[in-house]
């Protein structure tokens, strides 16, 4: 049987995604000036969603820095105190996993659409003749594997979804797994000086699907737009790097050899492992993830094997920074060129 395996730390170069969750070998720990920086850093970046006492779910974390197993309850129907404890739960670990969900393509759809208005992808087919309801999958016929490098589902939307939830019900033997980095943790460990530069800076995400999903219509043209590259989430306050290698091409105000040469740094520094985690699905497990915070990609290792199922998104709020964003501890991230603790 499948089961569910947290991604292990492992010791690898930076640019080399990992291919396995079942090393044993540690990653070295982080250093004094790493720590330094995520503690008393320029933003709020990393003040962590206070811990959440539950008592309509369980919740087992995965790794400390992000994503969580979620059981105890059938999501076609849960009450509004179950829900809530959901949504702090999801807020808390930015990426949960529910196995074992027994959802039909309207009650995926139902539950998704308790966290806001779905979102419509611009390219991607769909189910039961509802856009909302996108399809995911890859056979031996598929020529590429859609998400299957790093990034944040759709950026190049002005108004980016902020949710994902992916229910999948049909997986291969072996491997189909899924990454995910946390993007609050990725800016906190840069340094000061770094994150207050990238805080007046902005990026242009561009979406190009030609060719993505065959002879399938577009629903809209391919978006883009320009977003800052330091994004406040709306509902923590906490801030996170918002650049990805899927859709960001450009950071707006640098010269294009100096754009190229920072944002070939930061998505180094975002790939490492420490601030990870690798799900192994299992059969109608469902995944919810906040694409405000969150990168991921689905790691295509199981040609010529099929895995399949459904997605819906949720339509988020248009980027922004906010320099007196405050803390879950109720303090102010950044102001006025000066750093304090959130």
């Amino acid at each position: 049987m499948r089961h569910q395996t947290p991604f292990r730390r492992l010791s690898m170069s930076l640019s080399e995604p990992p291919s396995s969750g079942r090393s044993s070998a540690i990653l070295p720990a982080p250093s004094r000036a790493t720590t330094a920086n995520r503690s008393a850093g320029a933003l709020s970046g990393n003040s962590p969603v206070p811990a959440v006492r539950y008592e309509h779910i369980e919740v087992t974390p995965l790794t400390p820095s992000i994503g969580a197993v979620v059981t105890g309850k059938q999501l076609r129907s849960i009450d509004a105190a179950t829900f809530e404890e959901i949504h702090a739960a999801w807020l808390r670990h930015l990426v949960l996993f529910f196995p074992d969900q027994a959802l039909t393509p309207a009650e995926h759809l139902a539950f998704s659409e308790r966290f806001g208005t779905p979102h419509v992808h611009p390219a991607a087919p769909y189910a039961d003749d509802n856009p909302a309801i996108m399809v995911i999958h890859t056979d031996a016929d598929s020529k590429r594997n859609n998400g299957g490098g790093w990034h944040t589902d759709v950026s190049a939307d002005e108004q980016p979804p902020k949710a994902t939830l992916v229910h999948l019900h049909q997986l291969p033997s072996q491997g189909g797994d899924t990454l995910f980095t946390n993007m609050y943790e990725v800016l906190a460990t840069l340094s000061p000086a770094l994150q207050a530069f990238l805080t007046r800076l902005n990026a242009e995400h561009v979406a190009n699907y030609s060719g993505f999903y065959g002879d399938h219509a577009p629903q809209r043209a391919s978006p883009k737009c320009i977003h800052p590259m330091v994004r406040t989430h709306p509902e923590t306050g906490r801030n996170a790097l918002y650049v990805n290698p899927g859709f960001t091409r450009r950071i707006c105000e640098l010269s294009d050899s100096e754009s190229a040469a920072l944002l070939k740094m930061l998505f180094e520094h975002a790939t490492h492992p420490r601030f990870q985690c690798r799900y192994q699905w299992s059969r109608n497990a469902l995944a919810l993830w906040d694409n405000r915070c969150t990168w991921h990609q689905a790691v295509w290792d199981y040609y010529p094997e099929t895995r399949s199922g459904l997605r819906v998104s949720i339509v988020g709020d248009r980027p922004t920074y906010r320099a007196d964003a405050v803390g879950t501890d109720g303090k102010k991230a950044y102001q006025n060129g000066v750093k304090g603790v959130a």
